[in-house]
């Protein structure tokens, strides 16, 4: 069974301006391979990093290469709920052979991070940006901690609400859950408000 776990950062206006800058920068580089999914019709996240993931680093060497491989990832799991989603106007299937249309992330697009980008310890938060990790304290409640510590961390996405405050969600699940090592899919098939498409010519 899986459990999100939402926390809101604290953040200082230095700091804030540093996520704001990772998310455009996150961003830039899901616009660079967003044409790859388009042109190639591959959203498979292992086959796209086979395709892309080398010249992305090179066009992108401040990101990071672990960070490369998130914005990967959230292209992959952004084109699988548009373009696989029973539900969506884009299925491939509804499509009928036309041109996939073009996704465009928002520089306010979720950052995905994993355990190489993000650690959690003893309350304190680490997390890199382009200049560097930032650090916050977190005051969990024992539950929380028990969820970090018991269960399958699946997904850590850094997402700005619409106050402004930069909020991080934690996707968990049991370990003993068998679908826990499949990817989270979404309930329903609308468009994130981060993400615009635009119809091929």
């Amino acid at each position: 069974m899986n459990s999100v776990l939402r926390i809101p950062l604290n953040t200082t206006p230095e700091q804030q301006e540093r996520l704001q800058a990772l998310q455009a920068a996150f961003a830039k580089v899901c616009n660079a391979l967003a044409p790859i999914v388009q042109q190639t019709k591959v959203w498979n996240r292992v086959a796209l990093h086979h395709l892309a993931y080398h010249s992305l680093r090179q066009r992108f060497p401040d990101l990071g290469s672990q960070m490369v491989c998130n914005a990967i990832y959230s292209v992959s799991r952004t084109s699988r709920l548009l373009f696989q989603h029973p539900q969506s106007p884009f299925n491939l299937a509804r499509l009928a052979g036309k041109p996939l249309p073009l996704l465009r992330f928002a520089d306010t697009c979720p950052v995905y991070f994993d355990r190489h980008t993000l650690s959690l310890k003893a309350g304190q938060l680490s997390m890199y940006t382009l200049d560097g990790r930032i650090r916050f304290a977190l005051a969990l409640r024992p539950e929380d901690e028990a969820s970090f510590n018991d269960k399958k961390l699946r997904e850590i996405v850094l997402a700005r609400r619409i106050d402004g405050v930069f909020e991080l969600s934690f996707l968990l699940s049991d370990e003993t859950d068998k679908d826990a090592l499949a990817p989270p899919v979404a309930a329903n098939a609308e468009v994130p408000d981060y993400v615009m498409l635009e119809e091929a010519a």
